[in-house]
């Protein structure tokens, strides 16, 4: 057992953290401190006697922090530990950006996390949900932003660990900001005394914040649409596509932050979570309630956007073939004249050619009538094809 675990903890200051909602005051007593030696984090060594370091790149900035108030502001998370353990009755806020394994696990022996929520930590690409390990909650949340040149939504993934004296959250995208969030708890210290259950809010609160953006953009590209379904854009039924994607991500990441938000509301009498805290929650279950409504509507409404845009296709295809149609009957009919005149007149010119080729031994030749008798043939044959071609309506 650690030094940091000598100093009894107060049985309200984090109510829902407590496991099974037993209170601390019955619970088993901790067993006596282990005899004064080097830190835990210094007693980690590799096979060969080394000292082994996790590596630290990845931490965004780690605070210690009592009664509201920042007293310090350790450079790695050793020495966070270690000040943690000098403090009585503190908090680590510790923030990290896609960590290391090797971070992970020094964080998973220092404050007792569970192997799984590490596990889940690591890999990312979890649903949103909560869940607690023993003293530990471990809250998966799906942050979005909304991105103006693309006009597409952007997904982050953050993982919040919330202990007794501390809360670890672990980013693997780029919102939210929790930087901001730092900023705007240590400005409202009275907040902050509230403990790591106070930081949890913030975090959510920031998360749902972030989705109000997302929405207005997803609004605004849907206004877009149906301009663009109207107007008859070939490329509308790609974007609606793209767009009912993200939005299926988006309830993904809304709606089971409600039944997450309801569960820690649920144990408000029970473990008697702090009145402000609790308005302060009820007012994201609020907005998560709004945004997941909303996102139902985005979704409803590209599926008739889209069916709209289907039906406005074929009509336009539909037009075209009739188009094609009318354009194919017209030229069918001017090919039928075209080749009823060139009947009428073959016909002469067969009976002229046949006529015209001089041979000593043609009967005709010597004939007085020959000559009318051509002609009139000629005359009966054209008259003949006009009237048979202008029944049949070529003509």
């Amino acid at each position: 057992m650690s030094e940091r675990r000598r100093t009894p903890r107060p049985t309200r200051r984090y109510p829902w953290l407590r496991p099974g909602g037993a209170n601390r005051a019955d619970a088993a007593p901790r067993p006596a401190p282990a005899p004064p030696g080097p830190p835990r984090d210094e007693q980690r060594t590799a096979a060969d006697g080394t000292p082994r370091e996790p590596d630290e790149r990845s931490v965004v900035e780690a605070a210690v922090y009592r009664d509201g108030r920042r007293v310090g502001t350790p450079g790695t998370l050793a020495a966070t530990y270690r000040r943690l353990r000098e403090e009585t009755g503190a908090m680590a806020w510790i923030g990290l950006y896609r960590p290391s394994e090797a971070e992970l696990l020094s964080l998973a022996e220092e404050f007792d996390l569970h192997k799984l929520a590490i596990e889940d930590a690591l890999e990312a690409h979890q649903r949103p949900k909560l869940e607690r390990y023993g003293e530990t909650l471990f809250v998966v949340l799906r942050a979005a932003r909304y991105l103006d040149a693309p006009e597409e939504v952007d997904f982050g993934e953050l993982h919040v660990f919330v202990g007794p004296d501390f809360v670890i959250t672990v980013r693997h995208g780029a919102a939210p900001d929790l930087s901001a969030v730092r900023g705007r708890m240590e400005s409202t210290p009275e907040l902050l005394a509230l403990g790591p259950e106070a930081v949890l809010y913030a975090i959510l609160d920031a998360a749902v914040d972030g989705y109000a953006p997302v929405v207005a953009g997803v609004q605004n590209d849907i206004d877009e649409i149906e301009t663009e379904v109207f107007r008859g854009d070939p490329e509308v039924s790609r974007r609606i596509y793209e767009l009912s994607r993200e939005m299926v991500e988006f309830q993904r990441a809304t709606r089971p932050l409600v039944g997450m938000l309801h569960g820690l509301m649920a144990g408000f009498d029970k473990y008697g979570t702090d009145e402000e805290l609790q308005r302060y929650l009820r007012d994201v279950a609020d907005h998560v309630t709004h945004t997941s409504e909303r996102v139902d509507g985005f979704r409803s409404a590209l599926t008739d956007i889209l069916a709209v845009n289907a039906t406005l296709v074929t009509q336009q295809q539909n037009a075209e073939m009739r188009a094609l149609a009318e354009a194919g009957f017209e030229q069918n009919e001017e090919v039928k004249k075209i080749s009823a005149w060139a009947a009428i007149l073959f016909a002469p010119t067969l009976v002229g050619t046949i006529y015209g080729m001089n041979f000593t031994h043609m009967p005709e030749l010597d004939w007085v009538w020959g000559y009318p008798f051509a002609v009139v043939l000629m005359a009966v044959v054209c008259v003949s094809l006009y009237v048979i071609f202008k029944r049949r309506g070529w003509l």
